[in-house]
């Protein structure tokens, strides 16, 4: 530590400032009681207790914290305001050293008699304040945050953010506002703490319809930040308003402010949401492919069902089977089987199906039916009307299977296959 004067030592010693949090309570200042506290004469320590204090500080110049602490606590004060002083500069020393607890005993020592000159009582209230947030005894935060308004008569903004913090981590969350409301209006630098504290207020209420206006507010404000746009999307979701949701991840997209598997994620599920299967497979499969968006069974599925919904049957049935593979899974692979036949891939069709009836799918009257016209289309007759005749084995496809097997026995006989 640098050598610093004994007036700079006071200074910087005082403006200690632990975490920071708080509730909210409204102050009633006394306009008359604060104009003459400001007016009262500026009173000082006693010789004894003064020439004590200074060789405190001495040590304290010295880098020698214990010692300076023990020196002041060997002074026995009998004027109230000499003890006040005294006990201000332990707890101000104490929180130096994060012993909290103890320096939280000096500091409301030091106020509670309220003899203290206005600046170092006021910057004692906060402090004490400051205290007692980063300790989470956040009702006495706010009680000394109050106190400090009342006996100020100011309002701050980084104390009513405070004041809203505390309520947020007492979970009063309606609370939150009116401090955040008033920190976002005193402030003279746009600050995110106080819309961050309504955001996740309106969160925890689901509230999700002023969560988005407070979204929207902070892009206006910062334009440029990057997990503001992607976030604002995301909140879209939970309004149910997929089409703003969608333009603005595009923003967001565009200018490369994703930074998560979950932004490209919720990019594609806005273009599913809005009717747009094909972007919605396109962006998750370039993703994917670019080792961003892992490559797991549930991805693929998505790819596979989004590309199944825009009519691209071929890369359906390929995304259908990778994802059938990771688990063996019979329903993915009759997918991919079913989707082979509508494309006409008959052979390929055929192992697919073969593939989900071997893994125990539960649709067997369906996979025999695609399998019987897989074996149709390439003239196998005879396999044709086996798998149509055990399509018939299934209530759900008997009706249709019947039909079928005269069909393909009327078909096997035109062209001189016995059946």
């Amino acid at each position: 530590m640098r050598n610093l004067s004994k007036v700079t030592a006071l200074a910087v010693l005082m403006s200690f400032s632990g975490a920071v949090f708080t509730a909210p309570v409204l102050a009633a200042p006394d306009p008359a009681k604060i104009e003459a506290r400001k007016k009262a004469k500026t009173r000082i320590m006693g010789e004894r207790t003064g020439k004590k204090v200074i060789k405190a500080f001495d040590l304290y110049n010295e880098e020698k914290l214990d010692e300076a602490i023990a020196m002041l606590k060997e002074i026995d004060a009998s004027d109230d305001f000499d003890k006040a002083t005294v006990n201000r500069y332990l707890g101000s020393m104490y929180g130096q050293k994060e012993q909290y607890k103890t320096a939280i005993g000096y500091l409301q020592l030091a106020v509670a008699p309220d003899v203290l000159n206005f600046a170092d009582q006021e910057q004692s209230l906060k402090t004490l304040g400051d205290m007692y947030a980063g300790t989470e005894q956040y009702e006495k935060a706010k009680d000394a945050y109050v106190a400090w308004m009342d006996f100020t008569g100011e309002e701050d903004a980084t104390v009513y953010t405070r004041i809203a913090q505390a309520n947020y981590q007492l979970g009063k969350f309606r609370d939150v506002f009116t401090p955040a409301d008033k920190a976002i209006k005193l402030q003279k630098e746009p600050n995110k703490g106080p819309y961050q504290l309504k955001l996740g207020s309106y969160f925890e209420l689901k509230d999700y319809k002023n969560m988005v206006k407070v979204g929207e507010e902070i892009v206006r404000i910062w334009p440029d930040d990057k997990k503001a746009w992607v976030s604002l999307g995301k909140y879209y979701l939970q309004t149910e308003d997929y089409k703003t949701g969608l333009a603005t991840m595009e923003v967001a997209y565009k200018n490369g402010y994703f930074e998560t598997e979950v932004d490209y994620k919720v990019l594609s599920n806005f273009y599913s949401l809005n009717e747009i299967p094909y972007k919605a497979a396109k962006v998750l499969e370039k993703s994917i492919n670019d080792k961003i968006v892992k490559r797991n069974k549930q991805n693929i599925s998505a790819v596979a069902s989004n590309y199944h919904r825009s009519k691209d049957i071929e890369k359906a049935a390929k995304y259908y089977e990778e994802a059938a593979k990771f688990d063996d899974d019979a329903e993915l692979y009759r997918k991919a089987g079913s989707l082979l036949l509508q494309s006409q891939n008959y052979s390929a069709a055929v192992v697919r199906l073969n593939k989900a009836l071997e893994l125990g799918s539960d649709k067997t009257g369906t996979i025999y039916s695609d399998l019987a016209e897989a074996y149709y289309y390439q003239e196998k007759y005879k396999q044709a009307y086996a798998a149509i005749t055990k399509a018939m084995d299934d209530p759900r496809t008997r009706k249709f299977a019947k039909g079928w097997s005269v069909f393909i026995k009327d078909k096997a006989a035109r062209n001189g296959v016995k059946i």
